[in-house]
């Protein structure tokens, strides 16, 4: 039996990294969808658009969906990113796909870090739930109405800070880091860690790999157990001086104490180093290749950010991934993707 599924927010950094594990996976077959590349081009905004465009997948069994739309404030993109959802199950059901099962992503903010600190660990069935907007808690509702009106079953997945390679992609703490490092050594700079000293000692920290991520959809979206749960998805914590030091070493970087700036507001001073080093890069914009906001986001982070693993293990999916070398790993892959330069005298 094969597996046909649709990828939606394909060029994104799960999506992308999905449609790579699903491609070498037995018994899977994907389909990529978003505005701009992929197997369908959809506008999930457009609900006629959309509707069309999903007559290629009207054989469509299993729907990753790790599309997002961004921008305004979050009344906004619940409404917006709540549409989209809808439209494209609305276009699915239409077009008389058999579809099984949603895998949908979540983040962080479902337990309510965006309106300020939150006690850790964060347990998918105990944390109270935070005063919206949040187009999280709209999505999920969706799909459980569906379910009960017998639609399709539905899992999601709660990864954190998503380390991938997908170019272009704002939220990206690797492409993040790895540019930073790489304009450091241009400029014959110290890898000074750009936030305080608390959070760079004693705040613990978390990220998902995008590939392993790809590979517990594959569980989520066939798994008995997995059926109509939540579940977070993250590697082990760690303190940032660990990793940032580990990086440096591998790298040949000089590393000093923390120095606390804003990236957004410091790193387009050093276009011209970017324009020096950059010139092959797939994407050579300077303010369009790097989200220094969101670098400012995570390094700025004053508290424990931890997720509990235990009910995903405890459900039966026990893979895991080592987050220093996912972090290394993923600089390594965007440097021979020329999605940043190279480091140190390479990147020259």
């Amino acid at each position: 039996m094969v597996h046909k599924a649709l990828v939606a927010g394909a060029n994104g950094i799960i999506g992308k990294a999905l449609l790579e594990e699903l491609a070498r996976a037995p018994g899977w077959e994907g389909q990529g969808l978003s505005r701009s590349h992929g197997n369908i081009r959809a506008d999930l905004g457009d609900a006629a658009q959309t509707r069309k465009a999903l007559e290629g997948a009207a054989d469509c069994t299993h729907l990753f969906y790790a599309a997002y739309g961004p921008g305004g404030g979050l009344a906004e993109e619940d409404t917006r990113n709540s549409a989209m959802l809808r439209n494209l199950l609305d276009g699915l059901e239409q077009v008389g796909a058999p579809l099984k099962r949603v895998v949908l992503y979540q983040g962080a903010k479902v337990y309510g870090v965006h309106l300020g600190p939150v006690c850790t660990p964060f347990y998918e069935d105990e944390n109270p739930r935070p005063i919206g907007p949040n187009f999280y808690f709209t999505q999920q509702r969706e799909l459980e109405a569906r379910h009960e009106a017998g639609g399709p079953e539905w899992t999601i997945l709660r990864p954190d800070v998503v380390v991938g390679d997908a170019a272009g992609n704002a939220m990206n703490i690797a492409t993040v880091i790895g540019a930073y490092a790489a304009i450091c050594a241009a400029d014959g700079a110290a890898f000074r860690f750009p936030g305080s000293y608390k959070t760079y000692d004693r705040c613990l920290a978390q990220v998902t790999d995008a590939h392993a991520l790809a590979r517990a959809s594959a569980w989520a979206a066939t798994a008995e157990a997995a059926a109509g749960q939540a579940f977070n998805y993250v590697h082990a914590p760690f303190r940032w001086r660990r990793v940032w030091e580990r990086v440096a070493r591998h790298f040949g970087l000089a590393v000093g104490e923390p120095i606390p700036f804003s990236l957004a507001g410091h790193m387009p001073a050093l276009a011209p180093i970017w324009t020096q080093i950059g010139q092959d890069l797939v994407q050579p914009d300077f303010a369009r290749a790097v989200g220094w906001g969101f670098g400012d986001f995570v390094f700025g982070t004053e508290v424990d950010v931890v997720s509990d693993m235990t009910k995903i293990r405890l459900a039966g999916y026990t893979a895991d991934a080592d987050p220093l070398a996912v972090l290394i790993s993923a600089i390594e892959r965007q440097q021979q993707q020329r999605v940043i330069p190279r480091i140190g005298k390479q990147g020259r």
